[in-house]
Order: C-alpha cells, then sequence, then structure tokens
C-alpha cells in the first residue's frame, strides 16, 4: 500500500483515482501530476514501484499544496473573513449558505 501525504492508497484502484483520496487534489491534478511523473493513469497503486512512489510524492510536495497545510489555509481564510466582519464572514459566522443558495 503506497503512502503519499500521510494517506494510505487503495491498492487496487487505478493510480489516477488513488490519488484523488488526497485532500487537495482531484482528477485533474492527479491526470497532470502522473503525466509529470511519466506514470501511466491507468496502472494500479499495487503495480507501482517504490521509484515511482518516490517521484510522485516529490512532484506533489513541490506542486500541489495538500492536507493539513491546504486546510488550514482554508480555515484561515474562512477566519480572515469572519474578522473583517465581511457579508461572506457573518454568513459563514452563522452557519448559513454563503453562496446564495
Amino acid at each position: 500500500m503506497a503512502r503519499i501525504a500521510g494517506v494510505d492508497l487503495p491498492r487496487e484502484k487505478r493510480v489516477e483515482i488513488g490519488l484523488t483520496y488526497i485532500f487537495g487534489i482531484g482528477r485533474a491534478t492527479a491526470k497532470t501530476l502522473l503525466t509529470e511523473t511519466g506514470i501511466s493513469a491507468e496502472t494500479r497503486v499495487r503495480d507501482l514501484t517504490d521509484a515511482e512512489v518516490g517521484r510522485l510524492r516529490q512532484v506533489i510536495e513541490r506542486m500541489v499544496k495538500t492536507e493539513g497545510a491546504l486546510r488550514t489555509e482554508v480555515a484561515m481564510n474562512i477566519k480572515r473573513l469572519m474578522d473583517t466582519g465581511s457579508y461572506r464572514g457573518l454568513r459563514h459566522r452563522r452557519g448559513l449558505p454563503v453562496r446564495g443558495q
């Protein structure tokens, strides 16, 4: 089982889908990362070599903000909105829809 950015990727899934289990990586980002590393999107996570997992880790650390750092940034952005007293911050504070739903 490959462990990248503190997340265990499911062994039976394709790498492209497995990468989406990491917070901050969606399908488009996963495709970009795989073309950057030269890994086929069709490979299964269980078939990745240690070298390929290492390359993936390096590219993810360099290109994408993931997991804890991203969660912290989002929380700080929401806190900034609430502290400035903006309308969106007020909606966040009251637990109401922010984007006009």
